[in-house]
């Protein structure tokens, strides 16, 4: 007879009551890591922890799914052999070893994050990789928290009795309906898990990264209340771990290259308001204005109303993106700061204090938005914005009217960058806004009515260009009749360049060229340079042409010095392109591969390593020191103003 605690249920019933315990548990967790490190979390209002406790299971999900992926599987699949005792009392302790691994994890941080201020990610088996004392080290730590040992000994115990609270009905007669019924809920299962594991089930929604907890913080420091150490050690497992480099002593490499930024006291900051339109796909390559040397001066392109403002706008003959990816593209031109070797909010450091143009300018008094018409949380932004300190996210949801919704990104930019100018206009000025397009994306439609209205041209994404750049005229013209309008600094930049038809694009130099322009109606910032110029820059250009008076941390320059020691840096299947001057340079991390003339040689088909040593060393000697900045930095969390 069963014992009269243990009630019999459907082997799903069984697994969906399992799989609640777990959730349940992790909570617990959570709340023992809060407990422990309570002098670290003092400053969160009751309010803002619920939240977090609320955010929490979003990534307990994950983990969960991906630690009992193969319990899952074993209890789903629809054969009746899994009812038998001896499978059952294997996937009984596959269940209890793996999941208490996962706890184990949990409790490391109990004791841990206070020397790291971050939860444990997969670099803990490196670090201690070299180690010839590691069971000395582990039995020390034991003895050390000696009664976190007994609460986990206590916790496992109270796991495995609940384990078997519920148990299993005996078998069902099979028949065919059966085995359908069973396929058929194996297969909403996986479903579920994956959607589960992605993190949501949108088309635009990128798998959860670490960088998410961010939608549920108001600092980057709390972010580790939020997440799991089970999820950050497997999403760290395959993250690149930068290594600390060592080329120069401290003075010469901030001689040579520093990412602090000094006020040049030029006069009183000017509280301009600033607006930045970042434009998705929007390569060089489309824009007829910046491309009059192409086809023998015949080339139109594709965007005639972004002709009309280069010539009322300061940009350069060579702009260029930091990445090839939207992910990539809002750290470097809010923040400062690019991405090297992998996107900076997936990377394990993404948890770092940080700044932005947005945190300063929030600090001076603007109001601080930022508008893009997907669904809330699609690629990640809404957790960036919110730790770069933007305070207002206006996106779909705000939006609130889906026949405007493309079916698949988002709201059409024509309406939604009306609807921001709307909103815009109902904010105290001075504000910063940013914008990012969504209209301009694969698989490149443009809404029904405006189907022929645009050029086709050789690459699909030059017909959705054509009706973003429409989007964008009418932005401005119901923008400027606004009281704001000409008191506004305004930046048109693209996330990265995309997919190229013309040569002088195939290149590498090419497949990162896009337009930056930099825009003020009300006054005199106008012309062209042969500088170069970096998404990076424009968080130091802004800044420095507003007077900001204080000191403050970006990896960019200011695109409107008259000073020549910049530098352009991108990475790309983890070799370094390196511009500076007329040239581009190419280096895998050790020793450079390729160095081209951008001047005489456009189409990068003269390779000039080795053949220009002085160039070459001279460039070189920058890119190293652009590497030990960012490298240590990086791992020793320094990318704010101070050191």
């Amino acid at each position: 007879m069963n014992q009269p605690t243990k009630r019999e249920q459907s082997i799903y019933t069984v697994l969906a009551y399992r799989f609640f315990l777990l959730l349940v548990l992790y909570l617990l967790c959570r709340l023992g890591f809060y407990f422990t490190n309570l002098s670290l979390f003092k400053h969160i209002a009751f309010a803002d922890l619920l939240y977090i406790l609320l955010g929490g299971i979003k990534f307990d999900i994950v983990a969960l799914l991906y630690i009992n992926s193969l319990y899952i599987v074993l209890q789903a699949i629809p054969f009746p052999f899994r009812y038998r005792t001896g499978y059952q009392q294997f996937c009984k302790w596959l269940f209890i070893i793996t999941n208490s691994i996962g706890f184990f994890a949990n409790f490391i941080d109990f004791a841990y994050y206070k020397y790291t201020l971050k939860r444990t990610t997969a670099s803990v088996f490196s670090q201690f990789s070299n180690e010839k004392n590691k069971l000395k080290l582990t039995f020390d730590f034991l003895l050390d928290y000696w009664y976190l040992v007994i609460l986990f000994a206590i916790f496992i115990y109270a796991f495995i009795k609940l384990y078997k609270l519920i148990k299993l009905k005996k078998v069902p007669k099979f028949t065919w309906q059966i085995y359908l019924t069973h396929t058929l809920i194996l297969v909403l299962i996986a479903g579920l898990a994956v959607i589960g594991m992605r993190g949501g089930w949108r088309h635009s929604t990128r798998p959860i990264t670490m960088s998410n907890a961010g939608d549920f913080v108001k600092s980057p420091g709390d972010m580790s209340l939020v997440l799991n150490t089970p999820f950050t050690i497997m999403k760290t497992l395959k993250a690149s771990n930068l290594k600390p480099v060592n080329y120069y002593d401290e003075q010469t490499l901030n001689n040579l290259y520093n990412p602090i930024h000094q006020p040049e006291n030029k006069g009183e900051f000017k509280k301009l308001n600033v607006v930045f339109l970042i434009i998705e796909s929007l390569g060089k390559e489309h824009v007829g204005a910046l491309n009059k040397d192409v086809l023998n001066g015949t080339y139109k392109g594709y965007t005639p109303f972004i002709d009309s403002l280069v010539a009322n706008s300061f940009t350069s003959s060579y702009t260029y993106a930091n990445g090839r990816k939207s992910i990539d593209a809002l750290p470097s031109i809010i923040s400062g700061i690019p991405s090297i070797r992998e996107p900076f909010v997936l990377s394990k450091y993404s948890g770092n204090r940080t700044t932005s143009i947005a945190k300063l300018l929030g600090d001076e008094g603007y109001e601080t938005a930022f508008f893009h018409g997907a669904p809330n949380g699609s690629m990640g932004f809404s957790a960036y914005t919110n730790l770069a300190g933007i305070k207002n996210y206006f996106g779909k949801n705000e939006y609130n009217n889906d026949a405007d919704f493309d079916g698949i990104w988002g709201i059409w930019d024509e309406p939604f960058m009306q609807y921001m100018a709307k909103t815009i206009n109902t904010f105290k000025q001075p504000f910063f806004s940013a914008f990012f397009s969504v209209s301009s994306h694969h698989p490149f439609k443009v809404p029904e009515k405006y189907i022929g209205k645009f050029p086709k041209g050789p690459l699909p994404v030059q017909e959705p260009m054509g009706y973003t750049d429409m989007a964008i005229r009418k932005f401005f013209a119901t923008a400027s009749k606004m009281p704001w309008y000409k008191n506004t600094l305004f930046v048109l930049v693209a996330d990265h360049a995309t997919v190229s038809y013309l040569p002088e694009y195939q290149t590498l130099a090419g497949s990162f060229s896009i337009p930056i322009l930099f825009y003020y109606p009300g006054g005199d910032l106008k012309g062209k340079t042969d500088k170069l110029i970096e998404q990076t820059d424009i968080m130091p250009t802004v800044l420095n042409y507003l007077n900001y008076n204080k000191p403050y941390f970006a990896f960019g320059f200011d695109a409107l010095s008259n000073k020549k020691d910049n530098f352009v840096v991108n990475n790309n299947d983890g070799s370094f392109s390196f511009f500076k001057g007329d040239y581009l340079l190419i280096y895998d991390g050790l020793k450079s591969t390729a160095l081209f003339n951008l001047k005489t040689d456009r189409l990068n088909k003269n390779n000039l390593v080795d053949k220009e040593p002085a160039i070459q060393t001279e460039m070189e000697k920058y890119l190293k020191a652009f590497i030990q900045q960012y490298n240590n930095r990086m791992i020793k969390d320094q990318l704010t103003g101070g050191r």
